[in-house]
């Protein structure tokens, strides 16, 4: 059997394996910068929050006294927990030291219709706050104009997270990060899970293993392609010797 590809089928092939071979070895860059990721998360160090924002420390688990803005909330839009649309709450939150620091303090369910927005239990004594030290909510892809914020209405939903706006509206100088407030501290919501990514270094994983998939599976219809190619050509070459043998 003889293997004869053709130019073009040889051409579209090889551009589709290239295409398959460099997704795969970014989907497995991606999944060991997940994993250095995912293990700075879990190996991050304790500290007091002035401390962590002084040194920029992503991820640190941190503790300060102090208290919650009972007013003031932002309600980030858009965020989805166990098949319910709800939002994330972020509220301010004054250390001791003179400090505020944004804190998101989980997920809140949003009624449908958005006629009226959820209630946010808040007290304002004293108390201890403990979490993560994160950046702040990635706008992503941005559909649309910013929701303009005010000075005098409270709590205001926003579709997308702007901190100069934020700080503007609350009349207040915020550090480029945020708290993740921990899943066992008791002035918090629903859906406090955190993790440093949405996606996992097992999916990225998943996704080379499919694109790396594609790739065998383009080289193999190649081969196939060329093989039935060729025999279709030798079975031309046979049918066109035994017609000038029966004519000779």
């Amino acid at each position: 059997m003889q293997f004869r590809p053709s130019i073009t089928q040889t051409l579209i092939l090889i551009t589709l394996a290239a295409a398959f071979l460099r997704l795969g070895l970014w989907q497995l860059e991606r999944k060991a910068e997940k994993e250095l990721l995912f293990e700075r998360f879990e190996t991050a160090p304790s500290m007091g929050l002035t401390e962590a924002l002084a040194d920029g420390e992503q991820f640190a688990r941190v503790s300060a006294q102090g208290r919650y803005d009972p007013e003031r909330h932002l309600l980030l839009d858009n965020q989805v927990w166990q098949g319910r649309a709800g939002v994330n709450v972020l509220t301010p939150f004054r250390t001791d030291d003179g400090a505020t620091v944004l804190v998101n303090r989980g997920w809140l369910p949003l009624p449908p219709d958005r006629s009226r927005l959820p209630e946010v239990p808040t007290a304002g004594d004293e108390s201890e706050l403990t979490g993560r030290l994160a950046p702040p909510p990635a706008v992503g892809r941005q559909l649309g104009a910013a929701d303009k914020l005010v000075t005098d209405e409270w709590p205001q939903l926003v579709t997308y997270f702007d901190l100069p706006a934020v700080a503007g509206a609350l009349g207040e100088s915020l550090p480029p990060w945020i708290v993740l407030l921990d899943p066992g501290d008791p002035n918090g919501f629903e859906d406090r899970q955190w993790a440093p990514a949405a996606m996992t270094p097992e999916v990225h994983g998943g996704y080379a293993v499919q694109w790396l998939a594609l790739l065998l599976a383009t080289i193999a219809a190649w081969i196939i392609v060329g093989l039935r190619r060729g025999e279709r050509l030798s079975r031309g070459r046979r049918a066109a010797g035994d017609g000038e043998r029966m004519g000779g």
